[in-house]
């Protein structure tokens, strides 16, 4: 090899690292693309979106840990977040495939909020909550697990969440009821705008600051094959 070729060579392998390193930056503190793989958030989000997820939205993190060292905005009410799924090695022990899995869902409590569910209505610190991004596909509503005036859940809330699946009458009755619970500090509430058909926080409990990845921010691509693109969705920002 002659001196200028390994000039060239040494140029195109430092822009290459370069190129790398600024990668993993923008992926570590910036931004994350996030592909949707189900239907809780339909209408809002579909089947084959590709997101842009804000990861210094929330603040920046510490690298390689959740350590938040410079914060900017808290969570609030209605922000679409990703985060990881608080996977429990007992309740989910017929699910690893969750296991360091992101999910992707909307923010309905904050930390200290009380939320209750009745017949599928949401109310947060007793006033209704609802949206246009809101939808129900299923018109059966589960008869009340619990009696008439049943007290607020004060003591061990998580007690109260086993992860079950839609999948058995009992476990409808908790997409559909839940008596008030409060939100632990530095906890969140979220549920899928597909209320009928997402696994969410009524059964498996609150998502931890710690655990949140970004918000959703943008679709940057959208189709579920060559064939349908859907280009009406390119550019669309989330509410």
């Amino acid at each position: 090899m002659n001196p200028r070729w390994l000039k060239t060579l040494k140029e195109y392998i430092e822009a290459l690292l370069v190129a790398v390193v600024l990668a993993l930056i923008i992926r570590a503190f910036v931004v994350q693309a996030f592909k949707i793989p189900t239907g809780s958030m339909l209408e809002t989000l579909q089947i084959g979106d590709q997101l842009l997820v804000s990861k210094f939205h929330y603040g920046l993190k510490l690298p390689f840990s959740d350590k938040i060292l410079v914060p900017v905005y808290e969570p609030a009410r209605g922000d679409v977040i990703v985060f990881e799924y608080p996977f429990n090695e007992k309740l989910d022990a017929n699910r690893p495939q969750l296991k360091d899995v992101d999910f992707v869902k909307r923010i309905v409590a904050l930390p200290g909020d009380t939320i209750e569910i009745r017949g599928k209505e949401v109310f947060v610190n007793d006033k209704l909550v609802t949206g246009p991004y809101v939808q129900h596909v299923r018109e059966d509503i589960e008869p009340s697990p619990l009696p008439e005036g049943h007290p607020p859940i004060t003591i061990d809330p998580k007690s109260y969440f086993d992860h079950c699946e839609d999948t058995t009458s009992t476990c409808r009755a908790k997409r559909d009821w839940m008596p008030k619970i409060t939100v632990p500090e530095g906890q969140y509430f979220t549920m899928g705008d597909n209320r009928d058909e997402s696994f969410d926080s009524r059964f498996w409990g609150f998502v931890t600051r710690e655990s949140i990845k970004g918000k959703a921010m943008v679709i940057y691509w959208s189709w579920t094959g060559p064939s349908n693109i859907r280009w009406e969705r390119l550019g669309k920002m989330i509410h």
